[in-house]
């Protein structure tokens, strides 16, 4: 798995043991984009995605209550965008994808990430960043967040072809996922990236 989604919990469909499809209640995920929208959390947000492990290919998605359905954008990284609809949580609906082959293997991982990612970053700006997501998990405390009580250890700036990081003018290469720590983003002015990351995610001890 990702590791930034090593950092997120995973809704796992473990009821379901047929191939397909996975059907999951929208309430849950109601709840945690609810925490997001309502708070003020302006640089972060909740991504849901099926990480690919295990063979698991989602073919199609679909909202579907008792008298309508509604197709879900699903990228080619199988990230999932769920409305933010208090209609669909009053309704019970439900989420539904098709997927390829067992999808008792599979599930929707959700992870706190950043909203945008840039080349270049001040101190100050990571720092907002570091600190959105801890209040946000500080608010997600509670099961299947129980596990991550305490601060988070840092910033990881997840990369998937290699890249090189500039801190306050010293080069070096990254493969993969570069991780600031909270003491590290103290000692540092400017960071800059050959290319903006694709996913800026928070860096927790588990990981």
């Amino acid at each position: 798995m990702n590791k930034g989604l090593l950092f997120s919990c995973l809704i796992t469909a473990s009821a379901v043991v047929q191939a397909a499809p996975i059907s999951l209640e929208y309430q849950g995920f109601y709840q945690r984009l609810k925490q997001v929208n309502k708070g003020h959390y302006p640089l972060i947000e909740v991504a849901f995605s099926v990480p690919k492990a295990n063979g698991c290919v989602v073919k199609s998605g679909s909202l579907t209550t008792e008298k309508e359905s509604f197709p879900l954008t699903i990228t080619d990284k199988q990230r999932i965008f769920l409305p933010f609809d208090d209609r669909l949580k009053s309704d019970r609906a439900v989420i539904n994808l098709d997927m390829v082959g067992d999808a008792s293997q599979c599930g929707i991982a959700m992870q706190i990430r950043a909203k945008q990612t840039k080349q270049q970053y001040q101190q100050a700006e990571i720092v907002d960043i570091q600190n959105q997501m801890n209040a946000l998990l500080s608010a997600m405390q509670g099961f299947p967040m129980r596990y991550f009580s305490d601060e988070i250890t840092g910033v990881n700036f997840e990369f998937e072809h290699p890249a090189s990081v500039v801190i306050d003018g010293n080069a070096q290469p990254v493969e993969g996922v570069f991780r600031l720590s909270r003491h590290a983003l103290e000692q540092i002015t400017e960071l800059s990236f050959s290319r903006a990351p694709d996913v800026v995610s928070p860096w927790t001890n588990g990981q």
